[in-house]
């Protein structure tokens, strides 16, 4: 029998149009808003004198390394995965096997690589890393964190978007949100992925975001995945960023 196969990837070109309409938003409600205080009598400005705030003397000490997440992010991303368990096969990503990704190791995690590099390389895609590893015969773990330079927007945001607009357009079953994370999610399927000659794989899915870094988790099973374990994973991974 062959080995189980993992589900396709989802395309990175949907972040683009969800980081769009998010924009959009942010413009409409910005225009009710212009609507509604047009409206209303103005408010009567405040008096020009105002108490005088001394300003402090003397040099602001820096963050310490440990609470300095800048320290921990632009150093080796590799260190900031989490740990696979004890006993487990590791698989680890990147051509020489030492967790880095190219751009275009990344890209062909994705349905449509050609696209994927493209949008990557135009949302200024710095670098990644990843691991995997297997326990059991069918019971496999993938996380990976993407770093982009955001010199202009938020593109980490957008990608973790488009990536949960995927999820739950293909995941049938269960979400909650990842707590500490703003707008992180995970997922759970019902059902299993089912393709002809395979055996019938179920997968769970995290996304999240934090700063300039992106979160990608992805768990498959011939048996469903449990709410903890991928909740677990994704916490695990989330405060280590």
């Amino acid at each position: 029998m062959a080995a189980p196969e993992a589900p396709p990837r989802r395309s990175r070109r949907t972040a683009l149009l969800v980081a769009a309409a998010a924009v959009l938003g942010v413009v409409a409600g910005t225009c009710t808003g212009y609507i509604v205080q047009a409206g209303r009598e103005p408010t009567p400005l405040p008096p020009l004198s105002q108490p005088v705030v001394g300003q402090a003397k003397g040099e602001a000490e820096p963050l310490p390394a440990a609470q300095d997440r800048r320290v921990k992010t632009d150093g080796d991303l590799r260190k900031l995965l989490v740990d696979r368990p004890k006993g487990a096969r590791d698989d680890p990503y990147g051509a020489n096997g030492d967790g880095w990704m190219s751009l275009t190791e990344y890209a062909h995690e994705f349905t449509k690589p050609d696209k994927a590099f493209g949008n990557d390389l135009s949302d200024d895609f710095r670098r990644a890393a990843g691991t995997r590893w297997e326990t059991g015969d069918t019971h496999e773990v993938e996380i990976r964190l993407a770093q982009y330079r955001q010199e202009e927007e938020l593109t980490a945001a957008g990608q973790a978007a488009g990536a949960m607009y995927w999820a739950e357009r293909e995941i049938h079953g269960h979400h909650w949100p990842i707590p500490g994370t703003g707008s992180g999610m995970a997922y759970t399927a019902t059902e299993p992925h089912r393709k002809p000659g395979y055996l019938p794989m179920y997968e769970a899915e995290a996304h999240a975001w934090r700063g300039d870094i992106v979160m990608e988790i992805y768990v498959y099973d011939t048996k469903p995945i449990t709410k903890k374990e991928i909740m677990s994973l994704a916490q695990r991974q989330m405060g280590r960023l």
